[in-house]
Order: C-alpha cells, then structure tokens, then sequence
C-alpha cells in the first residue's frame, strides 16, 4: 500500500500479505555500541496508572518523586502506546506482536492464556544467558503449562488471576481469600505466607534476589506489582496524604501509586549500593490508560482503560540506562510490540527464525540512540476484546470486529466505538487535535479509506489466531486446587497456612 499522507511526502505503509498465520516479520537488528553491553535489564510494570498519573506528566496533585526522578534522567517515549487492558498489554510485551494473535482477548474466561506455541522474551534472553525472574502480576494463565516457570523465567513470585484475591469462573483465580496486606503469594510453585503490603513485597523480593543472582550472570527482572489496580486497598498513610484533596477513589489510587514510587526510589538505591547502576536498564512503563484517575487530570486525552482512544492506550515509558543513554524525548509512535526486538538486540541474543517470524515489533534502538533518527509511520491496531464468552454465533469473535476498535497512523486516528454491529467510524487528526474531540473522517477520505482497508486485512491475519475462544475452563481455579493440595482443604478442616 502507497498512500500520500497530508503534508508529507510520499512513504510506503505494508500490510504483509500471503505471511503465514499469526506471523509478522520484524527486525533485531541491533545498532553499536548497544548491543555490546549485555545490561541487566530491570523491567517495572505497573496495573491501571495512566499517562497521567505522575507527576513528570503534569499531574497538579500527585507527588512521584522517585519516578519523576527516573523520567528526568530517561529516553521518555512520548507517544508509546500498549493495549486497552491488561493481559493484552503483558501479552504483547512477552512476544513482541499484537496479543490477538497470541490468542488473547480478554482477560479472563481463558481468554487470558497466551498461547503456547509462542517464543516468549524471557524464553530468549534465558537461552543467551540472563538470569530470568518475575515478581508480582503475571496474569497470562494459571494453570500448570501457562505459568511463568513454563515460559522462560527462572525464578516466580507471584499471585493467580489478575489481581490479589480475584476469582472467575474456569481457570483464572487466585488463592482463596487472598488480601493485599500479608497475602499468600505462589513462589516458584509453592505458596509462601508473607507479611507486609503487597507492592512492598514484590519490590522486596525483586531486590533480594537480585542481590543473590547480579555476581553470576546478567539478569531480566520483571516487577509488576498489582496495584493501583482495583479494589483500592492503600496503606492508610498514603491514603492521608491525598485525602480531601480529590475523591476518596481517587485517593486510594493516588496513595498506592505513591508506594509504588517509593517501592522504585528504593530498588534504584539498591542498584547504587551494589555498584551495578551503569550497568543496569531500567525501563518503567505502565499496561494500559488510567482506571481510576482519569477523571481528575488524564493530559488532555479522550478515554480511559478499556477504551479505544489515546487515553486508553498511552502510557509513560521511560528507559534509564545512566552514562550510556542520554536522556531525551522521543516523539514517534512506538509501542510494547518493540520491547521483545529491543531488549533482545541490546542482550545480543541471537534469535532462531521462528521468533523473528513472529515478532511484529521493532527494534527501539536507533531511537535509544538518537531521538532524532528516521522511524516510518506504521499502522498500530487497537481492539479491546472482551466480548461475551458465551458460546453463542451472536457473540462470535466476527461479529464484535468493529466494537471498541482503532488504528493510528501518521498522524492519524481512527476508532470505532459501536457495541458491537457495523463500523461506525471517527477519523481524528492527532496533531491538531490531540484529545479526539472532533472527527474529520469527511475532510480526509483517502487517509480512512486506507486505515479501514488496513484494519481489514489485519482482522482477517488475527482471527485464525483465536485459539481461546471455544475453550472451556476447569470447575476449580488451578491456584485454588494448589493451595488447597499443600494446606489441605477445601472445607472446614483444611489447615490454615504457617
């Protein structure tokens, strides 16, 4: 596809076509001096906090001082966009193209199983000798074969489901009666009783072992604590802070996002204490718009967490890497497909071409390096799944095509928010227009005709890629079948956990 995009000059936008199903070429090709240094790559995930839910993005009442800190000595991704909700986005981030493709569309009903037929990023960077460990939310299947021990990583600290305490009908679940303060976490299969607020114990435990893996190799460790997510569970102490200053919702989101910048201030004094501060990426980036905040200061933006509009897809994405990269701000579109490439140039793994067929991504680092350096327009697709799981032709996968659906380009937006049905279509122009509030779908016909036909055709690579739609789950949660199996239970004489 050739299309002359207003104001530019000509560039050629490609939809491949006759690639195998589910597959997307994609690029590794890393640049010098990055790909030499094999960093420690330390990767924080948050749940639910928005563009606009610091303090470096311009939020007047939220102090992050920690993560203001980090954004000020970072390449900041300004325009870095993820999916509208969260195994969508963690999905994406694991093998470096759209989640749909990996099967997943919800997040829940077993549609948060990301295939196993995928190459993961931990998977990759194990295989070229990085320590792997993951410390929080995982959220891309509980049962057995789906856990992050069975996808690449080595070490596993984390709760079921897609939040502490959650439970659904199959296998997505948690331990049973599971709270943020003092929960029973899964650690590499076994569950452990811990004391202490959740974030702080997924920091902590990200830390420790750090310290006990940084002598012997480099090391990928994913932080992903579960808060702010819902239900807004904040040490009172925080909560204070924000108290009568915006709802009280708001400030129990606003109180968790305050421990979680004092949980990073923390992890990056560690870094400094163990001499491995310039030897370390930090890269902090959130899953999806705003849950809770949005409505006290969202950038200027449309939309929220399961929305199709910027509002529901960007996200702060800051990467510090101190004496080697130099802070900036990169205005491109990019996105959590480029993760996998990136990371796997700058480790120097090597990868085997079904990966590579895989990955729809690109490599960040000639931005990393030059904030100014050519990047093509490409198509970004955005579909909020989440239909009903009912197995009924009505609520087939087809018929929710154009529900809560969008594409970017250039400069472009294109979204279509109906239920479900026909399209009905809104074409935005970003750059002057950048909250989405006035379609010029009829001021721009060839610009939408060339995003809906793209649109298509991608609709039509992913929907052989559905793999989870006609499953059905098991009749008691994996997590919950565990830890009944190690305490006993379930029923009044199952033994209390230590």
């Amino acid at each position: 596809m050739d299309v002359r995009a207003p104001g530019r000059t000509a560039a050629r936008f490609m939809i491949p076509i006759g690639l195998a199903a589910c597959a997307c070429a994609g690029t590794t090709d890393a640049i010098e001096p990055l790909s030499a240094r094999r960093p420690n790559i330390v990767l924080i995930i948050t749940d639910d906090q928005g563009y606009g839910d610091l303090g470096s993005t311009g939020n007047p009442i939220i102090r992050t001082p920690h993560l203001d800190a980090l954004a000020a000595e970072s390449v900041r991704f300004t325009d870095f966009h993820v999916s509208p909700t969260c195994a969508p986005t963690r999905t994406a981030v694991m093998t470096g193209r759209h989640e749909f493709k990996s099967g997943v569309t919800h997040t829940i009903f077993e549609r948060e199983r990301m295939s196993l037929r995928v190459t993961t990023l931990p998977q990759a960077l194990r295989a070229g000798g990085y320590a792997t460990g993951i410390f929080g939310k995982w959220h891309l299947g509980d049962e057995d074969a789906y856990q992050p021990t069975a996808r690449g990583f080595g070490e596993a600290f984390i709760h079921g489901a897609g939040g502490i305490g959650q439970t659904y009908e199959g296998s997505c679940g948690d331990a049973p009666g599971n709270r943020y303060t003092d929960p029973v976490i899964r650690h590499n299969g076994t569950f452990e009783k811990t004391e202490g607020y959740c974030a702080d114990l997924f920091f902590d435990r990200a830390t420790r072992w750090i310290e006990q893996t940084v002598a012997t190799r480099p090391f990928f460790c994913c932080v992903t604590p579960n808060t702010p997510h819902a239900p807004l569970d904040c040490p009172p102490e925080y909560e204070r802070t924000y108290s009568g200053k915006v709802p009280d919702p708001v400030a129990k989101f606003y109180g968790m996002i305050a421990n979680i910048d004092d949980n990073i201030g923390r992890l990056r004094d560690a870094l400094r204490r163990l001499g491995i501060e310039k030897n370390t990426l930090v890269i902090f980036m959130t899953d999806n718009g705003s849950a809770t905040g949005s409505p006290v200061y969202n950038a200027g933006m449309r939309g929220a967490k399961g929305t199709p509009y910027r509002g529901g897809t960007r996200v702060p994405a800051f990467w510090c890497w101190p004496g080697t990269l130099s802070p900036a701000d990169v205005a491109p579109l990019t996105c959590h497909w480029d993760l996998f490439p990136t990371l796997a140039g700058i480790a120097g793994v090597p990868l085997d071409d079904v990966a590579r067929a895989q990955i729809e991504g690109r490599s960040l680092i000639p931005l990393l390096q030059d904030a100014k350096s050519p990047w093509e327009d490409r198509f970004f697709f955005t579909h909020v799944g989440r239909w009903p799981h009912e197995f009924d032709p009505r609520d087939s996968p087809e018929t929710h095509k154009f529900a809560q659906c969008g594409v970017r380009w250039n400069r472009f937006s294109l979204v279509s928010n109906v239920a479900r049905g026909s399209a009905r279509w809104e074409l935005y122009d970003l750059a002057n227009d950048p909250g989405e509030s006035r379609s010029v779908i009829d001021s721009h016909p060839d610009v939408a005709r060339a995003m809906i036909e793209a649109y298509d055709q991608w609709w039509a690579d992913v929907l052989p890629c559905l793999e989870n739609e006609r499953v059905t789950g098991p009749k008691v949660n994996p997590f919950k079948d565990a830890y009944w199996r190690q305490y006993g239970g379930p029923g009044p004489n199952r033994v209390p956990p230590p």
